[in-house]
């Protein structure tokens, strides 16, 4: 074999055999570099640098992208928001915070007015008899003898205005209203369209048990006209149909027949015969409660009728 065609080994490397497959990399030496050529090359780098001056200087980089996650850290180059400052003489703005957050103003309780309380002695004074029919009276005379200010017997008075119980008079105060016997007949009309439909549909469909639950309310009634009480018979006379008609689910005819059955109790200019005294009224207006029940049990429909007008045309 020739000894030319023969390459020598390359002396074997000592330290850390690489992994198969891998390049070894190879460090190449860097020139040094002559004393006098980095001097001058130091000397052009600084007569650059002030011919630069602040326009050819590249500004530093700011990233346009917002930290996220709760361990995000604020960006040294990020100006904090700061709050609009306020115009002097300008109406500040209407807060925006979510209506969740606000604070919910505690509501206070509702107490009984001195209007409404005013109001229903004004009533049972109708009902009573204690305001006679024809008669004017004065909102101070009747503040004076309430123990209250003339203003809140006004507002009652002109709330008895639209009901129709009173009239009022121009400088002189309030008359009652004279009721006449064709309005007692028109109030029980209209009262009977209302409820006898209503009355002999429950005479069908509610259980006698139901009805016995009434009696409590007409034993009541019976006491009050027994004692002579006006103005509680009146009361205890409403609550008797509220509870009769409320069998039927429908409030707002119990509040409509409710509001006529109680302008047909006031007073009323009218000579009726058999009836000598507002005690032997009352009475027999009781015993009729009583009697309507009894037909309501039994399912007499023809009873439960006539007992209703009888009863209306009486009230």
């Amino acid at each position: 074999m020739d000894a030319a065609a023969v390459r020598p080994r390359s002396p074997v490397r000592e330290g850390p055999v690489p992994p198969q497959g891998s390049v070894p990399s190879r460090s190449v030496a860097a020139a040094p570099v002559p004393a006098a050529a980095s001097a001058a090359f130091t000397a052009v780098d600084s007569d650059l640098a002030g011919v630069r001056g602040p326009f050819l200087s590249r500004p530093p980089v700011l990233s346009e992208q917002r930290p996220t996650g709760p361990a995000s850290v604020q960006s040294p180059f990020q100006v904090p928001a700061q709050p609009p400052a306020r115009i002097p003489g300008r109406p500040e703005a209407p807060s925006r915070t979510p209506a969740a957050a606000r604070p919910v103003p505690r509501r206070m309780p509702e107490r009984y007015s001195v209007r409404g309380q005013i109001l229903d002695a004004l009533r049972n004074s109708l009902v009573g008899g204690e305001l006679v029919p024809g008669e004017v009276y004065s909102a101070p005379v009747l503040a004076e003898r309430y123990g209250v200010s003339a203003t809140p017997v006004r507002e009652a008075m002109q709330q008895l205005v639209t009901e129709g119980a009173v009239e009022a008079v121009p400088n002189r105060g309030f008359r009652v209203a004279r009721r006449s016997e064709r309005e007692l007949t028109e109030l029980a009309e209209v009262r009977a369209l209302i409820e006898v439909p209503v009355l002999l549909r429950l005479a069908r469909t509610v259980p006698a048990e139901q009805w016995h639950g009434l009696r409590p309310l007409a034993d009541e009634t019976a006491a009050a006209a027994m004692a002579g009480d006006r103005a509680g018979y009146a009361d205890l006379d409403r609550a008797f149909h509220r509870a009769v008609l409320s069998l039927g689910g429908n409030q707002q005819l119990v509040a409509v027949a409710d509001e006529l059955h109680r302008r047909a109790q006031w007073p009323v200019v009218r000579q009726q015969i058999g009836r000598t005294s507002r005690a032997a009224d009352l009475l027999a207006d009781a015993a009729e409660h009583a009697a309507l029940l009894d037909a309501l049990v039994d399912g007499d429909l023809m009873i439960v009728e006539s007992l209703v007008r009888e009863h209306f045309l009486g009230a």
